[in-house]
């Protein structure tokens, strides 16, 4: 399978130009929720691709307005590339969406683009989790505040805990997405009912802080106090060593998810991430 066969072709890909500002990036990436936008500028000779502006970039530049001067390189593939050589540059410069170019912006092939092509059969499968899994798993205590918990993920760098109970069991799990729908801002705005996730804006970027890629509130926003266990995911998806990266794939595709818990019996042994099916590529 090429890289053409599982893009996004550049007709459904939104970019922005130059000369542009930072709320036409920032625009984009509230409504689409990606992390990054590609950047193009029209000349003589016509479409020329420039690179990426990124979340993170507008976050930790937010004096800057134009786009020229947030723009960022980034590694690039080519369409005729196999889905193996996309993977592996995804996985050595941890990279979720890697733009296709040949002269022009030609598409955009993410991380997910990956694991569908893993799930459908169209790239290899066969690896059995247990040999990709890994065995560092976050975790997090069911009866910690939420406020505490955000800390904890934070620190890690990763978007995701394990929450246990007292027995020490897997009980949920509590995911980036579970903190930042609860978030509320408490300063740049008179209304603090509404979830910073549904506001456009720009003291909820000011709020929301880039940690290793991923992002978490700040500041800006308070969390409920509350226990995890009013917030996490009870019911967990899971998957035993003997299943595929196929069969983990299809599940991070029908559930919506990018981790898996790795059980051996009744005993949490791993956690199976996106990025690790790619790797068996």
């Amino acid at each position: 399978m090429n890289v053409a066969d599982a893009m996004t072709p550049r007709s459904e890909v939104v970019t922005v130009e130059i000369p542009g500002t930072r709320d036409d990036a920032l625009q984009y990436l509230q409504e689409r929720a990606f992390s990054s936008v590609p950047v193009i500028k029209e000349t003589d000779d016509g479409e020329e691709f420039r690179g990426l502006v990124s979340r993170e970039m507008l976050i930790n530049n937010p004096d800057e307005d134009q786009i020229a001067l947030l723009v960022e390189e980034t590694p690039t593939i080519t369409a005729d590339a196999s889905i193996e050589e996309a993977a592996r540059l995804m996985v050595t410069e941890a990279a979720r969406r890697v733009p296709v170019v040949d002269g022009k912006l030609e598409g955009i092939v993410t991380i997910t683009d990956v694991v569908h092509a893993i799930a459908n059969g169209d790239a290899d499968g066969d690896a059995t989790v247990g040999g990709l899994a890994r065995s560092d798993i976050n975790c997090i205590y069911v009866e910690t505040p939420l406020t505490v918990a955000e800390r904890e993920l934070s620190y890690a760098e990763v978007p995701y805990g394990i929450v246990l109970d007292d027995d020490g069991e897997m009980t949920g799990m509590l995911t980036e997405v579970d903190i930042i729908d609860v978030a509320r801002v408490v300063e740049g705005e008179d209304d603090t009912g509404e979830s910073i996730a549904n506001e456009d804006d720009e003291w909820a970027w000011e709020g929301i802080k880039a940690v290793g890629g991923r992002y978490m509130p700040t500041r800006n926003v308070e969390l409920p106090s509350e226990p995890v266990r009013e917030f996490m995911t009870a019911d967990v998806i899971t998957v035993s060593k003997r299943r595929t990266a196929k069969e983990a794939a299809q599940q991070m595709i029908e559930h919506d998810i990018e981790q898996i818990p790795l059980m051996a019996g009744n005993e949490l042994v791993g956690i199976v991430r996106d990025i690790d099916l790619l790797e068996a590529l």
